[in-house]
Formats: structure tokens, C-alpha cells, sequence
């Protein structure tokens, strides 16, 4: 690889960032009259194109240049196509589920706020951690990522470009809101797109591949791992989707279901093919001989920057350009997508927006310390992917109308029993109690010659759904004793009465509380429309 020199990976990478700061300061000037509920939400404000970009620089981040080629080396076309897959395809999601969510709870522009609505405080407060306790593993992740590229690209010491990544977003997000980061992300989208293209033409023209090498690699044959991976990427990334308040914002902002179902159709299709051609490279490299699987000195993790090395300097000075752009298209929504979220879900948007801000600042201190640390950036997500895999199904059954008897009660447990279940996987599966711990973490990562990840994946989702189940069943016989004691009918499972006043178009959580008036008894009770118990 003709690596730039010094000077030019400096002028490079520092001038991309000086470019986004002034433009993100100028757009955040033009948005200086903005109210709060502007600078926190775009409800109804996006069309279908714009969406498409933004979905698209929120789906991407620097670290896709590692995952993607590593699971190609290992896996082979296999591998790359279900990842490919199983990463684009879920974004379909928000397009299915936002107008149902946006229906129930249109004034909401987080899942927090109608989680909060249909199941209580404790519920919205506990899938708010979770959401924001994910957006901070991203965002460590993405930090790590784009320190370890730098230091490969250019040599250079990761770490200032790290800090200068902060500062430049930390400070347009911090004046212009969500829609600072709305207009950065079109761009970033739109350039992402652009720089892909350019590197594809260039790897194409410029690598020579060695046919004896394709055979002889095994990649194109099926393995366990890649049959595995057909089932636990696609739950580990929906959902995992659902904590990223990132994209939920961005549903919410889109002006009508139609501008919501085409903008998340391109994202979808742009989003695989890009990272199909960025999993590719992991093939390219081995099939050029630019990385050896059987050379214990090489990691399947940069098998890209193996392949750079075949290429051109001026190629070099491309990819520094588009991981600036990734990295901060990526890192910009995490915060505004934070600010949004702190302020609606701990604050009820009472609190002075730059208290929130304030706070988000100082979590970015230890976001750079974990990411100098972090040893792998798949594990990173892995982790949050086990966490959403466990609560995500208990929380989407209150979205049918069917299951009203659901509670919040039963959504937290179930969350909760999801990751003990994992905890009692692992250590039957490996006899002991400390591994089984360790499952937990992924520890032993993905690309394992076993089951446990595998067993891992199932016992989150399993297991959650069993908890959820038997608190559901706790609950009504604790309240079906209690009413028995006290000499009242058992109502746990009467259907709510909004379910059937409410007239079409009009959103389900119109009020906070309903009225009900018992003729027989001379009562009166007030129904709580989110409930917990």
C-alpha cells in the first residue's frame, strides 16, 4: 500500500472534519429559532429521499470495515450474504411497525414514550436504560473503530482523531438538535454512496486474483457457523434495532406512511449492497493472497487494510475520507438520538435542554476511555444484541390488541428471566457456573466451533418469553386471590374500555386515564392507561 505520507493523512482526515464542523455550525445558525420540541423530534417533516439517506448513514459506522471482511474470511460467500442480509432487511421494521406506534402514540417520537403509555413508568423507565445503556455501547464501539482504522490507514496515533470526532459533533449537535444531524447524515449519506462506488471501481480494476487460491480457500463452501448465523443475526439485529432511538426519531419524522415505507425500501436495498461489496473485500483479500487464513500474524479483523495494501495511495486517501464520513454520520445520530431520549424519557422534556447536553459531554469522557480499551468491537455488540434479543419479544406483544391483559410487569421480568435464562444455559452447557457467567458477555465471540452462541441466542428470546409467561400467570393469581379476599370481581382481564370507545383515526392514548362506572356496586374507578400490574 502506497500509505500517504504524515502531512497528507493529516490534511486529509482534518480538513473532512473542519468541512462537517463549518457546515454543521452554518446549518445550525440557519436552525437558531427552532422551538425544543424542533431541536428534540422532526415528527412529519421528512420526505422519502432525505429518509432513505439518513437511514443509510445511521445503519453504517466505521466498524463495518472490520465486522463485515472478518465474517467473510471465516464464513466465506456464505457468511457475506446472510450477514449482508440479515443487517439491510431489518430496517423494513420501522417501515412495518412506525405507522401501528406512530397510530397508538402520535405525539411520541421514541419506542420509550408509547412503552410508557401502554405499560407505565417502570416499564418506559427500564427499556430506557436499556436503550440508552445500547446507544452508549455503540457509541464506544464506533470511537474504538475509527481509532484502530486511523492507526491502520495512516500510522498515526488514533487517539487525536478521536477526540477532534467529539468535539466536532459534540458541537454542532449541541446547537442544531436532531435536525442538525438530519441534514449532516444527507450528506454523509450521499458521500458514502459516492466514495463506495469509487472503491469498488478501484478494487476491481487494481487487485489481481489467484484462481488456484479460490478453491483451496474453502470459501465458497457452507460451514456450521454460517448455517448458524442464519438464525442468530437476524435476531440479534432486529432486535436490537429497537433500542436505537436513532431510528425511531427518524420513523417519527417522516411526513407521511408512504414517505416511510419508499425511504426505508432504498435504505434497505442501498445498505446491502454496500455491505455486501465491504464483505467482499474479506474474500478479495484472501483470493489475492493479500491475507493468509493459515498465518497465525494476520487477523481476519483488518483483512481489508490487507487488501488496501495492494492498492494505490490516492485509493488510501478515499477511505480515510469515507470512514470520517461514516464514523461521524454514525456518531452524531448516538448523540442527538441520547439528548432526545434522556429529555423525554428521565425528564419529560421539563428539564433545560442543556443540562441533557451537558450530561451527554461528560458520558463521552469514559466512551473514549472504554474505546482505547476495547478489545473487540464485535463483542461490544454482541453483548447489547443478547440484552435486546431477551427483551425486545416480551415487549412487542402489547403492540396486538389481542394481548391486552399484557402487562409491564410481565415485560420486565421477562427481560430480566431472558438473561438469567442465557446464565443457565451457559453453565449447564459448559458445567460450570463461571462461563456460564461469561456466555453473558460472549467472551468466546461469535465465530466459536460449538453451540454456545448459538444456545446463547435461543435462551435469550426462549427463556425471555417463558419468564414473561409465568410472571403473567403470578400476577393473575395474586390479583384473583386479592380480589377474593376482598370480596371483589376478579377484572384483570377485562378488556380495556378505550379499546372499544375509540373512534378511527383517533390515536389510542388520546387520555391518561378512563373512568368507569360500576351500577351494581355504586363504585367509581379510574383505569390507568399504562399499567405495570
Amino acid at each position: 500500500m502506497g500509505q500517504p505520507s504524515t502531512q497528507a493523512s493529516n490534511a486529509i482526515i482534518y480538513l473532512t472534519y473542519g468541512a462537517f464542523l463549518v457546515f454543521g455550525c452554518y446549518v445550525a445558525w440557519r436552525l437558531r429559532h427552532q422551538t425544543k420540541g424542533e431541536y428534540l423530534s422532526g415528527n412529519r417533516t421528512q420526505t422519502a429521499f432525505p429518509l432513505a439517506l439518513n437511514f443509510i448513514a445511521s445503519a453504517l459506522g466505521s466498524g463495518i470495515l472490520f465486522s463485515y471482511p472478518q465474517l467473510a474470511t471465516i464464513t466465506g460467500v456464505q457468511g457475506v450474504v446472510i450477514y449482508a442480509i440479515t443487517s439491510a432487511a431489518p430496517l423494513m421494521i420501522f417501515a412495518y411497525l412506525g405507522p401501528i406506534i406512530r397510530a397508538k402514540c402520535p405525539e411520541g417520537f421514541v419506542l420509550t414514550e408509547w412503552t410508557r403509555q401502554r405499560y407505565g413508568i417502570v416499564a418506559a423507565l427500564y427499556l430506557s436504560f436499556l436503550t440508552l445503556v445500547t446507544m452508549f455501547l455503540y457509541m464506544v464501539a464506533e470511537l474504538s473503530a475509527l481509532q484502530q482504522i486511523m492507526n491502520a490507514l495512516t500510522g498515526l496515533d488514533g487517539l487525536p482523531m478521536v477526540i477532534v470526532e467529539c468535539a466536532v459533533t459534540t458541537i454542532y449537535t449541541s446547537l442544531g438538535g436532531f435536525k442538525i444531524s438530519f441534514i449532516t447524515d444527507n450528506i454523509q449519506g450521499a458521500m458514502v454512496i459516492a466514495l463506495i462506488i469509487i472503491a469498488t471501481i478501484t478494487v476491481g480494476v487494481e487487485t489481481k486474483i489467484d484462481r488456484s487460491l479460490i478453491d483451496s480457500s474453502g470459501l465458497t463452501k457452507a460451514s456450521l457457523l454460517g448455517w448458524q448465523l442464519l438464525y442468530i443475526l437476524p435476531v440479534s439485529i432486529l432486535t436490537n434495532d429497537f433500542f436505537l432511538s436513532n431510528f425511531w426519531i427518524r420513523t417519527f419524522s417522516s411526513k407521511t406512511d408512504r414517505d416511510l415505507w419508499i425511504g426505508v425500501s432504498i435504505a434497505a436495498v442501498v445498505t446491502l449492497i454496500i455491505l455486501t461489496l465491504v464483505g467482499s473485500t474479506g474474500l478479495i483479500a484472501t483470493w489475492s493472497g493479500a491475507f493468509d487464513p493459515n498465518n497465525p500474524d494476520q487477523d481476519g479483523s483488518v483483512a481489508f487494510f490487507y487488501l488496501l495494501e495492494q492498492l494505490p495511495s490516492w485509493t488510501v486517501g478515499i477511505v480515510l475520507v469515507m470512514v470520517v464520513s461514516l464514523s461521524t454520520a454514525a456518531f452524531d445520530s448516538f448523540q442527538s438520538a441520547m439528548v432526545s431520549t434522556a429529555s423525554n424519557d428521565l425528564f419529560r422534556n421539563k428539564l433545560n435542554i442543556w443540562w441533557i447536553r451537558g450530561g451527554v459531554v461528560l458520558i463521552i469522557i469514559p466512551t473514549v476511555v472504554l474505546a482505547l480499551k476495547a478489545p473487540s468491537i464485535l463483542q461490544i455488540y454482541l453483548i447489547s444484541d443478547l440484552v435486546s434479543a431477551a427483551s425486545i419479544p416480551v415487549l412487542v406483544i402489547g403492540l396486538s390488541d389481542r394481548f391486552y391483559w399484557w402487562r409491564g410487569f410481565e415485560v420486565v421480568v421477562g427481560g430480566l428471566g431472558g438473561i438469567l435464562t442465557v446464565f443457565i444455559f451457559g453453565t449447564i452447557y459448559y458445567g460450570n457456573a463461571l462461563e456460564g457467567a461469561q456466555l453473558i458477555l460472549l467472551e468466546q465471540g461469535l465465530y466459536g466451533n460449538d453451540w454456545s452462541a448459538f444456545g446463547a441466542f435461543v435462551a435469550a428470546p426462549v427463556g425471555g418469553l417463558l419468564w414473561g409467561f409465568g410472571a403473567l400467570a403470578a400476577r393473575l393469581t395474586y390479583q384473583f386471590i386479592e380480589a377474593k379476599v376482598k370480596g371483589r370481581r376478579f377484572d384483570a382481564l377485562d378488556r380495556p374500555a378505550y379499546l372499544d370507545t375509540r373512534a378511527d383515526g383517533q390515536p389510542e392514548y388520546a387520555t391518561s386515564n378512563e373512568v368507569h362506572e360500576d351500577p351494581e356496586e355504586g363504585t367509581v374507578t379510574i383505569d390507568h392507561k399504562g399499567k405495570f400490574f
